[in-house]
């Protein structure tokens, strides 16, 4: 004869949490929480009203690139800024690649972005 062996559920052997203790677990910190917590926190530095101001603040070029070739196409873009990877073959990839790496190029896109943004 076989020997059958009690299989325990590990879940239901545990003391259950009650509902408020784990709503209090899942609860978000408040800063105030999170800088006692970690000391180091606290010596980050903090946006200026500058930067709060501007509107490239916080938004990424792979952002900046996808709302213009959503709002004006690849070809209005080409005509704006006259680089390679806008008039041939364009991809968000060879794009990104190459604004990344050229300033001056990166900061004519910005400029249309902003154009585009004052427009709305």
């Amino acid at each position: 004869m076989p020997i059958k062996y009690r299989r325990t559920n590990e879940t239901t052997d545990k003391p259950k949490q009650s509902e408020a203790s784990l709503d209090e677990a899942l609860k978000p910190k408040t800063n105030e929480e999170l800088n006692k917590e970690k000391p180091a926190r606290k010596k980050r530095r903090q946006a200026t009203e500058e930067q709060l101001n501007n509107p490239l603040h916080g938004v990424k070029l792979a952002e900046i690139l996808e709302r213009l070739v959503e709002h004006y196409g690849w070809e209005y873009l080409a005509d704006r800024v006259n680089i390679r990877c806008f008039k041939y073959n364009p991809t968000m990839k060879s794009s990104l690649g190459f604004l990344r790496k050229t300033p001056w190029a990166r900061e004519h896109v910005e400029d249309v972005y902003l154009e585009m943004i004052k427009k709305k």
